[in-house]
């Protein structure tokens, strides 16, 4: 299990209290240029967006708490100017996990309403049986939104969407315009099943409504950084579509047809799937498990 997906593994397995304890030195935070000033960032959890200019310093997501040193020292390699604002795109552990730190060093929080609201309160994921306690004042978004937001910073037009629930209630993609860059947040995860958090909003008919509007938006130029995974293109986010539809019609007429979670497993119908996508976070019978309730809902 690679570093990244071991990270996703932590934000929705582990409690506060055990993640505090977990052993981050080893872990190393990677950057690629994507375009200029604009740069994907890699450790535990999910994917980072970077945009540096003159102007400021915009970072998507922040991984987990004991990261924010390494994160910042990464940074500092591209940009000396510090982390003004950090853009949330949904509420998981493994893309808000240093919003505290960051709050707390003057960053500015930006993310969707229903983010703030989930942040705020204990949540329960049923996918796992974990109860995840309400974040500190601290690491709450400062600045919330209901649809879109734009930021005009580094002579780019940022530009954040809210989308219908998919993964969760709030999840947002950022477009960087001038670059034709995209961040997806956890609505892609580029080569393996998404992980689909029903107990906040999602949906497997979500996912492939977001993707097929993403798909719209984007052009065969536009380079996307994933929630989790390599550094994509259209072609590999209508890959994932095409895959999500066919797991969506081939679990479907078994829900139909009056067939128990249990039956659906043992009739195995992603099989043939297994091999190319289901080597990630999500194995393929607790991705089954969520596509079928959340098709039986």
């Amino acid at each position: 299990m690679n570093i990244k997906i071991l990270g996703a593994v932590c934000s929705v397995l582990l409690s506060s209290q055990l993640l505090a304890q977990q052993d981050f030195s080893s872990v190393q935070i990677e950057s690629t240029q994507v375009a200029d000033g604009i740069y994907m960032l890699t450790g535990s959890g999910g994917n980072l967006g970077l945009c540096v200019g003159e102007d400021a310093t915009f970072l998507i997501d922040d991984q987990f708490a004991p990261l924010t040193e390494k994160i910042k020292e990464a940074i500092a390699k591209i940009t000396p100017h510090p982390i003004k604002f950090v853009f949330n795109t949904h509420w998981h552990g493994d893309h808000t996990g240093g919003n505290e730190n960051l709050g707390e060093m003057g960053a500015l929080i930006v993310a969707h309403d229903n983010v703030r609201k989930r942040m705020s309160s204990e949540q329960f994921m049923k996918a796992f049986n974990r109860t995840v306690p309400a974040s500190p004042k601290a690491a709450l978004p400062v600045v919330t939104f209901n649809d879109t937001v734009t930021f005009h910073l580094n002579d780019e037009e940022i530009h954040a969407l809210h989308v219908d629930p998919a993964h969760t209630d709030g999840d947002s993609v950022i477009f960087f315009k001038s670059s034709n860059v995209v961040h997806t947040g956890d609505l892609f995860f580029n080569g393996r099943y998404p992980f689909i958090d029903l107990s906040s909003g999602g949906s497997i008919q979500g996912m492939i409504a977001a993707t097929n509007r993403l798909l719209d938006l984007i052009d065969e130029k536009t380079k996307i950084i994933p929630g989790h995974g390599e550094l994509g293109s259209k072609a590999d986010l209508a890959q994932y579509r095409d895959m999500l539809v066919a797991v969506k019609d081939r679990v479907e007429p078994l829900i139909k047809a009056g067939k128990s979670e249990e039956e659906v497993l043992a009739a195995k119908p992603l099989a043939d799937l297994a091999a190319e996508w289901g080597e990630g976070f999500m194995n393929p019978d607790n991705f089954l498990k969520i596509v079928y309730a959340s098709l039986k809902n």
